[in-house]
C-alpha cells in the first residue's frame, strides 16, 4: 500500500541553504528510519537498489493560496527560525510504512531532529487528502487499480520538481513516453503485487506541453531536469483493460515519482 505523507515542521533555528540539498534531506529521512529501526536505516543507507520511498524538497508554508502543482526545489536563501514548513515523504512499500508506524503513532513534538545546524520539530503528519494539502494521500494498490478508469484517454501530468531519466549511460531530460511510462511500470511491478506485463506505449502520444529545463546546482554535480505540465493521449483501437492499466500507472505517479534522484527531491510528479 503506497502512502504519501506530509510532515509539518517548525525549525527552531535558521536552516541554511547548504543544508537544504537532496543529500541532507536523504540523510534526515534515514535518521528518522534509524530512530525506530536501526537495521532498516542501515539497509536503506547501504542499498543501491531502487528504493521504496521518495522525498520532496522542504516547502515553506504559504499563508495565501498557493499553486499546488509546483514545488520549490532550490533554496538560495535560508529558512528563518519558526517558519512553518512541510516535507512530503512517499512510501511505496506497505511493510516500510508499518515499520515506521511508531514514528507516526508516538509523535513527540518536543523531539528535535537535526538538519545541519538547525533543530526541527515535527508538529503533525498528514496522510489523507485535504483541500489545503493535495500532496497527502494513501490508497492500496488494489484500490488504485480498481478505481482507474478504463475509458479516460487523457493523461495530464505536472512535474513539480525537475525530472530526468537515465538512458544508456547518459541522462535525458525530455519526457518521452517510453521514459515516463516505463519508469512508472517498473516501479508498479516491483511494489504493487499486481503484475502489468506490458502496456501499448506505441498508442500513447504527447498532445500538449508547457515544460522547461531547470538546473539545480546544490548537488554533487549540477542536476538538469524538466519541470512543467505535459499531457498524453491514448489513441487508436485499444482494449479497455490496457486503458485501465495506463490510467492506474498515471495515478500511481503521485507516489512513485519519475526518473532519477526521487529519494533526493527530484522527479516529484502528480497527475492533474
Amino acid at each position: 500500500m503506497p502512502h504519501s505523507l506530509v510532515l509539518n515542521l517548525i525549525p527552531q533555528s535558521p536552516i541554511y541553504p547548504e543544508f537544504l540539498t537532496g543529500r541532507h534531506l536523504h540523510a534526515l529521512f534515514l535518521t528518522l528510519v534509524s530512530f525506530v529501526d536501526k537495521s532498516l536505516g542501515d539497509y536503506l543507507h547501504s542499498s543501491n537498489a531502487d528504493k521504496a520511498f521518495t522525498l520532496s524538497p522542504l516547502q515553506i508554508q504559504r499563508q495565501h493560496k498557493q499553486h499546488h502543482h509546483s514545488l520549490q526545489f532550490s533554496h538560495q536563501k535560508l529558512i528563518p527560525a519558526d517558519t512553518p514548513i512541510w516535507w512530503r515523504i512517499s512510501l511505496l512499500d506497505g511493510t516500510l510504512f508499518q515499520k515506521l508506524a511508531p514514528l507516526w503513532l508516538n509523535l513527540n513534538p518536543n523531539h528535535p531532529w537535526h538538519l545541519g545546524s538547525a533543530d526541527l520539530y515535527i508538529t503533525s503528519i498528514q496522510g489523507t487528502p485535504q483541500s489545503t494539502q493535495p500532496w497527502a494521500n494513501a490508497c492500496t494498490y488494489e484500490q488504485l487499480y480498481k478505481q482507474a478508469s478504463d475509458s479516460d484517454r487523457t493523461l495530464n501530468f505536472n512535474f513539480a520538481t525537475p525530472v530526468s531519466f537515465r538512458q544508456g549511460g547518459y541522462d535525458t531530460v525530455l519526457p518521452i513516453k517510453e521514459c515516463v511510462f516505463n519508469s512508472l511500470l517498473s516501479r508498479w511491478n516491483k511494489y504493487s503485487g499486481i503484475e502489468i506485463s506490458s502496456i501499448p506505449i506505441e498508442s500513447i502520444y504527447p498532445s500538449a506541453f508547457d515544460i522547461n529545463t531547470e538546473v539545480v546546482s546544490n548537488y554533487e554535480s549540477k542536476f538538469i531536469g524538466c519541470v512543467g505540465g505535459i499531457s498524453y493521449r491514448i489513441l487508436g483501437d485499444i482494449e479497455s483493460t490496457s486503458i485501465k492499466q495506463i490510467n492506474a500507472l498515471a495515478d500511481f505517479a503521485l507516489y512513485a515519482g519519475l526518473g532519477r534522484k526521487t529519494t533526493m527531491g527530484m522527479g516529484i510528479v502528480r497527475r492533474v
